[in-house]
């Protein structure tokens, strides 16, 4: 993000400039790795076929089972690569940013798209 600004407003330029004139490092990539490293977007991983299927099951359902509730917290540890945790049904607002998250993207996969396997 920071990266594409600069390169917009030609910070980017004038800085690499001054950095290959002076032979002084400007430190950007590093930073650039430190900054991704602390705050990562959310690009989720694709969703296999069965994740997908079983999404599509769940989508929309105001009471799911114990069972349900673990593979919905399965799925979103492993697309959105976060620690495994299966949330207690005392967290609801956990749970709703969730299940937005996957429907989100459990939407962009239309009928003619293909579901990594």
């Amino acid at each position: 993000m920071v990266e594409s600004i600069t390169t917009a407003t030609g910070i980017k330029a004038a800085v690499e400039w001054f950095s290959e004139a002076t032979g002084i490092d400007c430190g950007c990539d590093a930073r650039k790795e430190k900054l991704n490293r602390l705050f990562p977007f959310k690009a989720p991983e694709c969703l296999t076929q069965a994740e997908y299927e079983f999404l599509g099951t769940v989508i929309g359902k105001h009471k799911l089972t114990s069972a349900q509730r673990e593979e919905i917290a399965k799925v979103h540890a492993r697309t959105f690569r976060h620690k495994l945790v299966v949330p207690c049904t005392c967290s609801p607002k956990l749970w709703a940013s969730w299940m937005k998250e996957l429907t989100a993207l459990h939407s962009t996969y239309g009928e003619q798209s293909e579901v990594v396997g």
